[in-house]
């Protein structure tokens, strides 16, 4: 039987098909003034410097100016200095990131604290540290002068170990956040089977996370070819053998601004090619 509405009349058999939304009646709304105008004026504001970048800049002379031996010198020096930190922070960082996840000892959210402290710690205060800590005078660096030999400020070892403490947080917080979401059942049932957690670690765990760790090296990379504030403190600035591309930026902005522009197209290249990198895994919308 059909029903019947309030007035008598038959009303009209209702369908699975949802009934469409009016515009004004719970869908999606116009978006208030106040917020349009701080929204777009934060817009404008984050790409206007990127704009004027790429308006500024010397395209046609842009071939010559990458192809001088002194930007060619510090972008073969970042390059291999950023994937030298970042190689070092893989073999260290991600132990740490596993101790970190998958153990519980005494104050182990002081030590996250402390590894996470490099992320809002000027770079220049980084640089001091490191000099204070393994310059010819520091606490560890006079023993490695005085029985080895070895001095590391103002060298381009420096500059790895310079880029590799800034970068290497990036790294453990990405990588122990995938352990964290990663089920250690796994981990668990290969331990019962026979496997020491080594084993377990190395051919269950580590495919596991193998995306985190995926993700966090590409940040430890592009972290470490942007530093300079660490750099420039505990390595210097010498051409050839510790200036950076960051530091030549910097240098050839008071002598030659073309150059600076052109370094700057490229660090800001390898800035957007790392976003590409990582859209699939933090820049998709749920």
């Amino acid at each position: 039987m059909t029903p019947l509405d309030e007035s008598g009349v038959a009303a009209a058999p209702r369908t699975g098909r949802p009934r469409r939304r009016r515009a004004g009646a719970g869908g999606r709304r116009g978006v208030p003034l106040p917020l349009l105008l701080p929204g777009l004026l934060a817009l404008a504001f984050l790409l206007l410097p990127l704009l004027a970048l790429l308006v500024r800049a010397p395209w046609r002379s842009l071939p010559e100016q990458l192809g001088s031996t002194e930007v060619w010198q510090a972008l073969q020096l970042s390059l291999l200095s950023a994937t030298a930190a970042t190689a070092v922070s893989l073999v260290l960082g991600v132990p740490l990131a596993w101790l970190l996840a998958r153990t519980d000892f005494p104050g182990r959210g002081l030590v996250r604290a402390l590894v996470t402290l490099p992320l809002v710690l000027p770079p220049v205060v980084g640089g001091v540290a490191l000099l204070l800590a393994l310059g010819r005078n520091g606490i560890v660096g006079r023993w490695l002068d005085a029985w080895f030999g070895i001095t590391l400020p103002f060298t381009t070892t420096g500059v790895v170990i310079a880029e590799a403490f800034v970068a290497m947080p990036f790294l453990v917080i990405s990588v122990e956040g995938t352990l964290r979401a990663a089920d250690p059942r796994y981990e668990e049932a290969a331990t019962t089977l026979g496997a020491s957690r080594f084993t377990a670690f190395r051919r269950v765990t580590l495919p596991l996370i193998a995306p985190g760790i995926a993700a966090g090296a590409v940040l430890a990379w592009a972290r470490a070819l942007g530093e300079f504030g660490a750099t420039i403190t505990f390595a210097g600035n010498f051409p050839g053998r510790t200036q950076t591309m960051p530091l030549s930026v910097y240098l050839a902005l008071q002598n030659d601004p073309e150059a600076a522009i052109a370094l700057s197209l490229v660090l800001l290249a390898v800035s957007i090619a790392v976003l590409a990198a990582l859209r699939d895994r933090w820049m998709t919308a749920p």
